[in-house]
């Protein structure tokens, strides 16, 4: 690794295999190059690093898990694969936790140094990106539903997930179709009916006469 130059490392990359020279010497001169030890994290759910992390060796795991320590792998990343890139883009936290299998290699970029290779008047690029970083974001989240939690978790979750806040009160102002939700949860009509049969008798939610939910106790998810 450290026989060769940072243009090297990133002419490797397929992310950057459509850059032209100049872009590609910008690249090279603001990244980094790290090393990961196995069982090291590189980025950790829920939290934010501001930077892309592309593998030049090694491998890595990409993992979501609940407050009970489950994990769900998500992807296994190899040499020229990429982590990072939605929380660069949104600057939100991570969605899941990335962690090195074995002694892994990378090249590590900073969010203000990603930001000044943007071309310029990328605006509209922009605004497409971060809309498909939240459609990740909510994939990854679904995926997360359906591997760790049960019926009435993911139904709660997507409950949540509807609502929005209203002087402090929860509350989902369309109708909630129970076929609709019964195909986000991945469960039948009649299990959802019934999941939600018993969070309106436990006072959980309560849904009135237009259709609407207001939610008056805390949803448990897990």
């Amino acid at each position: 690794m450290s026989m060769l130059s940072n243009l090297d490392l990133i002419r490797r990359v397929p992310l950057f295999s459509m850059l032209t020279a100049e872009q590609a010497q910008s690249i090279a001169d603001s990244v980094v190059k790290r090393r990961f030890r196995r069982g090291e994290l590189v980025v950790e759910q829920g939290r934010k690093s501001n930077a892309l992390f592309i593998l030049l060796n090694g491998r890595a795991r990409v993992l979501t898990s609940d407050s009970r320590g489950r994990e769900v792998i998500l992807a296994v990343l190899e040499s020229g694969d990429y982590v990072g890139e939605m929380s660069l883009i949104d600057g939100e936290p991570h969605s899941a936790t990335v962690r090195a299998e074995i002694q892994t290699d990378m090249l590590v970029l900073q969010r203000a140094d990603f930001a000044r290779c943007l071309p310029e008047g990328s605006t509209l690029s922009y605004a497409i990106l971060r809309g498909l970083v939240r459609r990740l974001r909510n994939a990854d989240r679904q995926i997360e539903s359906l591997a760790l939690l049960d019926v009435y978790g993911r139904v709660a979750r997507t409950l949540l997930d509807m609502a929005e806040d209203d002087k402090g009160t929860k509350i989902i102002r369309h109708k909630v179709s129970r076929q609709d939700m019964a195909k986000v949860v991945g469960a039948s009509r009649e299990m959802v009916s019934r999941v939600m049969k018993d969070l309106e008798d436990r006072g959980v939610i309560e849904t009135q006469e237009n259709g609407s939910v207001i939610i008056k106790e805390r949803l448990q998810t897990d």
